[in-house]
Parts: structure tokens; sequence; C-alpha cells
């Protein structure tokens, strides 16, 4: 909710994201930070007399602000101004409720209740709420309430969690344990250990690392369907649930058995860049996923120390997910090139494996040796089936890594030997890398995700990469030929064909460049600017070395950094006669491209007579309901064009399908594609409501037959 609240004044870029992400896991340590030491202060009886005013002035903060003002602008995202955003929105409310779950599992334990010795079942109560909101908001509260209605149901909901927090205070002094057996009690328990700390933050940091691992590795290399990422989230909540359950449900040593019995197979997969089919690779990652968060958070339960420390306890796992989530967000986008972080926290998950007897988990000096064997074997097996001139592909990859992969499983009783094995299994795979799809020649990472210059053909025929997702390619023996979604038999083809030589928009604002495809359309006389939020892709559109559409473009090629709804808000006002909008040809779209007022700010750029061109192919979501209904309520017209007829030959050559719409103040401004028959009144079927800053549900818009 409150993402949607700061998205429009700081852009879709996912820094904002990353630095919200950062901001709240810093907050639930700052509150489980603050549940622990002033619990160890002063009491739980004293602590709660402080803890419920903190609350009560934490609620003059709510209903907080539906718009934020003075956000980022250009290619740079002020990280300072969306954490100011977020602690001036959410900063005190946040920081008392995080606090709560700790606080009221201590003050309970503080309690003559028969379960007051063991009050960690709560925390199994907590996590099973947080999954209940979860699944909740874009199921129920987002498709029916506006941000302003979400607010105000919040600032209700909090105000009710204040008044149960003060029947607890109050339940809490009635029935608080005498002194004299609190201070017996304190007298037999054991202190905690640097080692115990130091496992509870390993055991913390893996399952966040693997959280965001998992969901990135799906959502770029498997299948990128808008709001995945909420199931391995509630999956993550849901193995707290198991592990803190009052009767878990299996051991740690029992899952520790179970896991490199789903890690095995997945790490071939993954090495073989495995993507169809979908649904069940997809459930192959979220299983190997679950069961090594569950195995984790399993075996902290089972080190959970006594409910004296218990506040201590749960500030070390926050701690841990702090540095699991930094590490992926901060920190792998540096220094590695490539999702490197999700086989690690892997790899870091099988040395976290519960031994069946603790001799087993002992290194021996042959053990150091078995992982070098089979990362040498790996690399000597590729370069024997490279030297043979084998085509790439999964039996090319199979017969480097099928033994090396054998050899890995035999260690399997002896976590850290295993562990080390896989490590080196998938180090040594990924150093003698090539697609199964053609020779990756470039890679590169940035915050938006990795990008890989794929080259086939023997060499004539580059492709830009994100995923699964193909952002542009380029025959060389046809250099100036537009492939892809862009082809001059499309849409968008018809589109430039119409507005050419005396009827040419001298002015052409794209959002999205790709390799820079719709640069082959320029004319003389004619500028075209682009706008483009990631600058690994500028940069590789403008290596002549791997693609040269903008380098031979007749018209004058601009292209500006940062997010799209920002910058084109700086071009003067009535300069463009076509703004093509083609952010939402991958499977992930910007929503706050895609609002009314989103549109609004297009139309104050635009000509009189000026058109929009939005490019709307992708396979999961039906976006020409929403356009219908924004095009409606502003009062302008639209068609469109669902181009769905390409040949396997066609395909296979570089030509896509692809859907777009024209929306204009006027049907007579795109008369000429009326004229043609290609493109059609938009008019859609299915109703849905127009998408504003204040409201979208693309629950609402997934296509029903989507695979």
């Amino acid at each position: 909710m409150v993402g949607k609240i700061i998205l429009p004044a700081f852009g879709g870029s996912p820094a904002v994201w990353t630095t919200s992400m950062v901001f709240f896991q810093a907050a639930l340590l700052g509150g489980y930070a603050y549940a622990h030491f002033s619990t160890a202060k002063l009491g739980a009886k004293k602590q709660a007399l402080i803890h419920i005013p903190l609350m009560a002035v934490a609620l003059i903060t709510v209903p907080f602000a539906t718009h934020v003002s003075g956000g980022a602008t250009g290619a740079q995202t002020p990280m300072f101004k969306v954490l100011w955003a977020l602690l001036s929105l959410v900063g005190a409310v946040f920081f008392v409720v995080s606090a709560g779950a700790p606080l009221i599992q201590r003050w309970f334990a503080s309690t003559d209740d028969p379960d007051a010795k063991d009050p960690y079942f709560l925390y199994s109560a907590s996590n099973l709420g947080s999954m209940l909101a979860l699944l909740a908001y874009p199921a129920f509260v987002e498709p029916r309430l506006r941000l302003s209605e979400q607010t105000q149901l919040w600032a209700y909901g909090y105000a009710a969690l204040v008044g149960l927090m003060s029947l607890a205070a109050f339940f809490l002094y009635r029935r608080s344990k005498p002194q004299e057996v609190i201070h017996e009690e304190a007298v037999a328990i054991a202190p905690i250990t640097s080692s115990q700390r130091a496992m509870w933050i390993m055991l913390g940091a893996v399952p966040s690392s693997l959280l965001l691992g998992v969901t990135a590795y799906l959502t770029s290399n498997i299948a990128p369907i808008p709001l995945l990422w909420v199931v391995p989230l509630a999956l993550y909540l849901l193995t707290f649930i198991f592990a803190f359950a009052a009767k878990p449900i299996a051991s740690a040593t029992l899952l520790s058995r179970v896991f490199p019995l789903v890690l095995t197979p997945l790490a071939l997969a993954m090495i073989l860049e495995s993507s169809t089919p979908i649904i069940p690779l997809a459930t192959f990652h979220l299983v190997t996923f679950f069961v090594a968060a569950w195995m984790c958070h399993t075996r902290l339960s089972e080190s959970r120390p006594d409910a004296k420390h218990l506040t201590e306890f749960y500030l070390w796992i926050s701690v841990g997910g702090v540095v699991g989530g930094l590490f992926n967000a901060a920190i792998a986008p540096l220094i590695f090139s490539t999702l490197m972080e999700y086989p690690l926290a892997l790899v870091l998950a099988c040395f976290l494996r519960k031994p069946r007897k603790i001799e087993d988990n002992e290194l021996h000096a042959w053990d150091w040796y078995y992982p070098l064997i089979i990362g040498f074997l790996t690399i000597g097996l590729t370069f024997l089936v490279k030297s043979i001139k084998m085509e790439p592909g999964t039996t090319r990859t199979v017969l480097a890594i099928g033994l090396p992969a054998v050899l890995c499983f035999l260690a399997v009783d002896r976590p850290k030997k295993f562990s080390l094995s896989v490590g080196a299994l998938f180090l040594s795979a990924f150093a003698m890398h090539t697609s199964s799809d053609g020779s990756v020649i470039y890679t590169a990472r940035s915050f938006f995700g990795v990008h890989r210059i794929v080259s086939q053909a023997h060499g004539n025929l580059y492709t830009l990469v994100h995923g699964t997702t193909v952002h542009g390619l380029q025959d060389r023996t046809r250099p100036t030929v537009p492939l892809t979604y862009y082809t001059r038999t499309g849409p968008i083809g018809q589109v430039f064909k119409e507005f050419h030589a005396a009827k040419a928009k001298k002015h052409v604002a794209l959002v999205g460049l790709g390799v820079g495809t719709l640069a082959s359309y320029g004319e003389a006389g004619q500028s075209m600017t682009f706008f483009e939020i990631d600058p690994v892709v500028k940069e590789t559109a403008s290596n002549p070395k791997y693609f040269t559409y903008l380098r031979d473009s007749k018209a004058a090629v601009d292209i500006v950094l940062g997010d799209a709804r920002l910058t084109i808000a700086d071009q003067p006002n009535n300069r463009f006669g076509l703004i093509v909008l083609d952010a939402f040809s991958s499977d992930a779209i910007p929503v706050h491209l895609l609002t009314k007022e989103a549109f609004q700010l297009y139309l104050t750029k635009l000509e009189p007579h000026g058109v929009l061109a939005v490019h709307i192919s992708n396979r999961y979501l039906n976006l020409d309901p929403v356009l219908y209904a924004i095009s409606k309520e502003l009062g302008l017209s639209a068609i469109i064009d669902e181009d769905e007829g390409k040949t396997s030959d066609e395909a296979l050559h570089g030509e896509y399908a692809s859907i777009w719409v024209m929306i204009a103040r006027d049907k007579a401004d795109f008369e000429g594609l009326n004229k043609n028959g290609a493109f059609s009144p938009l008019d859609p079927q299915q109703k849905t409501l127009a998408w504003t800053d204040d409201f979208s549900n693309v629950l609402g818009v997934f296509k029903r037959n989507s695979d």
C-alpha cells in the first residue's frame, strides 16, 4: 500500500523498491531492538507502561497521506528522499507495530498462564496473520478500495490494535508472576553464547536471501507473471507458521534429509537454463525454496532459548533477515553479473543442514579435494564436448555435468562436504557457460535485472534477453530491417507508414529503448527521443559492436535516462506529434505508467493532433480494457490492432506477433489507420475501472487462458 503511494512521485525504478525494502527491514530491526532493550532494562510490566502510550502517540499519524510530492527527477533516484517519505508516512506506526510480536510473547511469558513457559507458538500465529493479510491485499483489498479508503481502514485497524494491546497489558498486571518466582527462574537459565547468536543470524539470513533470490529468478528466468512475488513470500511466512507451531510438523533432521533430494535435480535444471514447462519448473523452484526455508526456520525453533531471552532471540533473527536482504538488494548487483546470489544461498542452505551425527559434519583433509575434483571434472568435460564441436543445447550440457552431479550426490550424508561440492558444480558450470540457444557474448547487470546478448546463426543474429523476455534483436545481414514486435508489416510499422514523408511527425517520443529498433523508422529532419530507465540497456543499444539501429537511423536520436513518467514531464508541452509507449512488451508492467494521471501527462506533451501508440503485448494480462476505460474517462478515441498471425517461419526469422493500441483526442487524427482495415475501434467486452494513481487492479485483467 505504501509502495503504491510513493510510486508516482519517485518513478518505477527498482532502486525505489530496494530502498523501501531496506527501510522496512531496518524499521523491523529497530522495533525488535527496542522490544529487547526496553524489556531487559525495565522488565515486562514497566515496559508495557511505555509501549501503550507510544502506540497512542503514533495513532495521530494515521491515516497517512495518499500522495507524496517533491519526488525524484531525471535519471537519479534520491535514496534519502525515499527514506524520508517512508519515515514520515509510516515510520512511527510501523516501528511500534513491528515491536508488537516479540513484546506480546514476552508479556505473556511473564504471566502465570500454564503455557507461559513456551510462548513461541504466538510467533506462528503472528506469521499466520501476516500471510492472510498478504494474500488478502491483491485479492480483496486492492480491487475494491482506493488508497484513501485503504489508509482509513488501516487507521481503524490500528486503533483497534492499540485497544487490544492495552487489554493485554491489563492482563499482564492482573496475572503476572510473583517476583520470587521470576528470580528463581532467572537463576536457572543458561546464558546465550556467541556461537548461538551467530547461528541464529545465519539461519535468519539464508532464508531471507533465498526469498529474494528465488523471486528474482522466477520473475525473470521462468515466468515473469505479475504478482508472482506474492507466492514465495507467502511460502516464506508459512515456514515460520509450521516451524513455530505448538506441535511442529517435521523436525530439522528430517527436512535436512529431504532438501538434497529436491536440490540436486533443481541444480541441474538451473545449469541447463530450463525455462519450460513453466508451471512444473516454477513449482520445483518454489518447493526447493520452501523446504530450505522450513529447514532453517525449524532449526531456529529447535534452538530457541528460554522465554527470558525471547526478545534477544528475535533480535538476532531480525539481524539475519537484514543481512540477507541487504546482500541481495545492495551487494549482489555490484559483485555479480548474474543472479549468482540465488545458487549461493542454496549452497549456504546445504551448509546449514542438520547432520544425523556430529561427526558427519566434520571436514577431513580429503573432503577439501573432493569439490576441486568436481570443479575440474566439470570444466574438463565442458572443454571436451566443445572440442568435438557439439552444438549448444541440453544434450551437451548433460554430458558435461551429469557425472559431476552424481559425484555431488554421493556426498549427501556429509552436509559441509555436500555444500562445497554443489558450490563447485555451480561455479564451474557457470564459468563455462553458454546459452542453450546460442553463445552468450555479453552479460551485464543493473538494478533492473540481468541482461545478456546472445549470438546465434553463426554470429549473424544478436538478441538482447532479460530472463526469458526478448527485448530486441538484429539480423546483421539485414541491419536496417526492424524485427520482433516492430516489423514493417505489423501494427507499429503501419503507424510509421501512415505518418511518413509529408505526414511525418517532426518530434517523436519513445518510452522504452530495447535495442533501438524503432530508430530504423526515423526520417531525415526528424528527432526521436527515447526515454529509458536502465543505463545497461542504453549502453548495449548504443554500442555498434552489438546493435546498429541507433547509429544508422536517419533521424536525430537522443536518449534520456530515468523513469519515463518523471523525465517526460520535463519536456516542453505540445512538443511531440507521436508518443510510443513501449514499456509493456515485458510481462511485468509498470502500473504507474498506465494510469489516468499518466495519460493526462502524456496529453500535455502531445501536439493538438498528436497520437499515442501503446504496446500491450504480453502473455498474462489483457490490458486493452484498462486503456478503453482511461480513453472513455478522458474523452479520447482509441483503436487496436492485434497482429497474431505470424507463421513459425516468420517467428524463426525474428518477426513476432504484437498488440498495439492507438489513442488520440479525435478519431480523425488516425483516420488513415482506420481505413487500412487492420485497426478497429477499441471496445472490449471485459469491463474494468480506469486505473489511477489511487486505484489499480492487476488481478482483474489476468488472461483466463494464460499459460
